[in-house]
């Protein structure tokens, strides 16, 4: 009975060794070695036992117990240290999150009393009359505050709302929905929340609505910082993305240009969705992180598409982001599946509220998620097989997605007739120089500042601030990183979920891989389209300090460069906490002054000539009387005097594009009677002339308005590679100065200064030569 128990004991014993060892090493030629090794033992102490006899049980015994003891008090010392490490560890990390949340909501903060000090300080906005504070919303953006002044005057916000849903008072002749033209709900929702929580008692109309503009900023400031930080693990990354986003804000936020502009409501929820959507790719997050971090994407995915009508596109590029990480297999296709959902549920949401819009449903967005789905359901073992045969699967992959979302585009436009998309069509065509026009409105529109090339000055601006050098290492050696993976997964070899330091491999982390797409995406059309960069700059700041604050990516760097003399983990965590020091520092002392410098001084914006235009409308002009200008001049005149207005600062929507060459007319070479005949067909007035167009002056060629009515007007002649303008008929904006017939016989000047001209447009012509 003694043997039997020795024996049972011993195999007990040794096999607890043969886990542990299996366990450890996980080697299969180890493990059958260690377990032949254990039968032999057991084995030989079994002859052993059988011919010692019964001198050795006393001794087998004591054994026994010993055993026996050591083996209760095992489980003992293993259970008592991990709480108290992870009790230690939990309050390490609770006291990290805190630092890090308070620092980013501080940043916000801060940078909101730094836009609103700054503004106050540029436009003497305190000082201010309320007719001088609302002339200075420039570049038409007036009129978004003109519909938020319309919705607090109303009785109800329920009346007010109707109203702007047939609105027959702002452009002449014409009914409009306000709210779905001009993408209102940011005005609704504003007015809505002044009326409900009382703001009338304690603070104006106005700064209500720039705070609440100036408060989003705050918030797309703290989802930079937030990204950063869930990237690099560190909040230092978020307080160097912050301090680069606000030193190149000229390039990174158009706030500073015009506060209502829709990108100024929109681009913070897609700051706040890229942040969710880098949480949720993430591998090592808990499922409720997952959660929150899902919720936060489809809400802001929603207010997203609602605000912008932009927006859709600027998803679509987002989308191709996620769809390579879905080809590629380097996110779960759970993952990717609940992103789809977020994207169809966030369009059908936004078609509703947006009245039916049907540019949402021949979006390129909605096209491309058709095809993804359809695609991954002809080809369920697309991820599966060797590597040429996975590589000729993906480009099929590619062939079928891209070929069944055209399909779904182009029947959905020959079902429901899309205006815009032919249009859009025409003037990439043009950007491109597939195709050349002499028609008005695609050379106007390719004429303005954020569809041009960008220049030097914005690439030289990114490095002096030193950002520019380190985002292109961080993003080389990401994107080299990036591109071993994508060749191991096309191999057949699994990515692994958990990343430590020491394998250096930054370029398997899927929310890395986003946002190396997203940043060459956005690049390449930055690099296109000037307008682009206010899409492409922040993150820039962002993608750079998480690089240069990430032991990660030089550990990757350092792994490729097989270092020897110095353990290489040391240094990359030196090195990630030394250089955004050092750059901190630099930045500080020499950005710092400059920012500072921005808030103390004073100054000067005044436009006296726009003030008395505006003063001279609103006393002298009947109510009912509709005038025809420049877009951006209508916008201030529709916001300060209600007055009816011949067009619009819109430039998405073609007619009001159409309106706007018509009432640009006065400044080409026509006669009186065609320009009194175009006035009179849109109910106009009174016209304004401007002496900026008339005689306006620019460097860039052929883009002057007078060129561009010219070249649509065929009033021009090419003579040696000079362009020359030739007509029977003066400049209109010069010969009605004159005062002689016959433009005295349609038009009577009723009011001038140094800037405008303000002309009567005549009921009844009068004959007199």
């Amino acid at each position: 009975m003694t043997e039997l128990t020795r024996r049972n004991t011993t195999l007990k014993g040794e096999n607890e060794k043969e886990e542990d060892e299996e366990e450890r090493r996980k080697e299969p030629d180890l493990q059958r070695k260690h377990v032949g090794e254990s039968v032999e033992g057991q084995d030989g102490e079994m002859v052993s036992s059988e011919a010692s006899g019964d001198t050795s049980q006393k001794e087998e015994e004591d054994k026994d117990g010993k055993h026996e003891r050591e083996e209760s008090s095992r489980p003992q010392s293993p259970v008592k240290t991990p709480k108290r490490l992870s009790a230690s560890v939990f309050l390490q990390r609770l006291v990290r999150v805190f630092f890090g949340c308070l620092a980013a909501v501080a940043c916000g903060m801060l940078y909101a009393v730094f836009l609103s000090t700054y503004h106050d300080r540029k436009f003497w906005f305190s000082t201010r009359q309320e007719l001088e504070r609302e002339i200075t919303f420039q570049g038409g953006s007036g009129l978004y505050y003109y519909y938020y002044k319309h919705m607090l005057a109303a009785p109800s916000f329920e009346r007010g709302f109707y109203e702007l849903t047939i609105d027959n008072r702002t452009v002449s002749g014409q009914t409009i929905n306000a709210v779905e033209l001009f993408s209102l709900y940011p005005e609704l929702i504003t007015s809505f929340i002044y009326r409900v929580t009382g703001g009338q008692d304690f603070v104006e109309p106005v700064y209500f609505y720039i705070g609440a503009v100036f408060g989003l900023q705050a918030v797309c400031v703290t989802a930079l910082f937030v990204c950063s930080w869930v990237m690099s693990g560190t909040w230092v990354a978020g307080m160097l993305a912050v301090a680069w986003y606000v030193i190149n804000r000229a390039d990174t936020t158009k706030v500073d240009q015009a506060i209502p502009l829709r990108d100024n409501w929109a681009l913070p929820y897609f700051s706040c969705q890229v942040a969710a959507l880098t949480g949720f790719l993430s591998n090592n997050i808990s499922s409720a992180t997952e959660m929150f971090c899902y919720l936060t994407m489809s809400a802001t995915t929603f207010t997203f598409l609602l605000v912008w009508d932009h927006s859709h596109y600027v998803l679509f590029i987002q989308g191709l982001c996620l769809f390579l990480l879905d080809s590629f297999d380097l996110v779960p296709p759970r993952k990717m599946a609940d992103i789809h959902k977020v994207y169809l549920s966030s369009l059908f949401l936004a078609y509703l509220f947006q009245f039916q819009n049907a540019a949402l449903l021949s979006s390129p967005l909605l096209s491309l998620l058709i095809g993804s789905v359809l695609a991954r359901h002809f080809q369920q073992k697309m991820k599966m097989g060797r590597l040429v045969a996975r590589v000729m699967k993906l480009f099929l992959h590619f062939h079928l997605v891209f070929t069944t979302g055209i399909t779904f585009s182009y029947l959905v436009k020959k079902l429901i007739p899309v205006n815009e998309s032919d249009f859009i069509l025409k003037f990439l065509e043009l950007k491109f120089g597939l195709n050349a026009t002499t028609d008005f409105v695609p050379n106007f529109l390719l004429c303005q500042e954020s569809f041009q090339t960008p220049s030097q000055d914005l690439f030289l601006r990114l490095t002096q601030a030193s950002v520019l050098p380190f985002y292109f290492l961080v993003v080389t050696v990401c994107l080299l990183s990036t591109l071993q993976t994508i060749y191991r997964r096309l191999s057949g070899q699994p990515t692994s979920t958990s990343h430590r330091l020491e394998d250096g491999r930054v370029g398997e982390r899927p929310e890395v891989i986003y946002h190396v797409f997203h940043t060459l995406l956005f690049g390449g059309l930055a690099l296109l389209f000037d307008g682009m960069k206010y899409l492409w700059t922040p993150y820039v700041c962002m993608f750079t300090a998480f690089g240069v604050c990430s032991p990660d990516l030089w550990m990757t760097v350092f792994k490729w460069l097989k270092l020897k003399s110095i353990h290489p983990v040391v240094l990359s965590l030196i090195l990630s906490t030394a250089v955004p020091t050092i750059i901190g520092f630099s930045l500080w002392r020499e950005y710092c002054p400059r920012v500072l410098a921005d808030l103390s001084e004073l100054q000067e914006f005044y436009d006296p000539d726009t003030v008395e235009l505006i003063s001279w409308i609103r006393s002298q002009a009947p109510v009912a009387a509709v005038f025809a200008g420049s877009p951006q001049l209508l916008g201030a005149v529709k916001l300060c005097s209600g007055s009816a207005v011949t067009s619009l600062p819109l430039y998405t929507d073609v007619n009001l594009l159409k309106r706007t060459e018509d009432t640009y007319q006065v400044y080409a070479m026509r006669s009186a009677e065609d320009i009194y005949k175009l006035l009179t067909s849109q109910k106009t007035n009174y016209v304004i002339i401007e002496e900026s167009i008339c005689n306006e002056l620019t460097h860039v060629k052929g883009c002057r308005i007078k060129d561009l009515l010219d070249i649509s007007n065929g009033h021009v002649v090419y003579d040696k590679g000079e362009i020359y303008s030739f007509s029977k008929h003066g400049r209109f904006c010069h010969e009605i100065k004159m005062n002689y017939s016959p433009y005295t016989n349609y038009f009577t000047r009723v009011f001038w200064n140094r800037s405008y001209h303000v002309y009567k447009v005549n009921s009844v012509i009068s004959f007199q030569y």
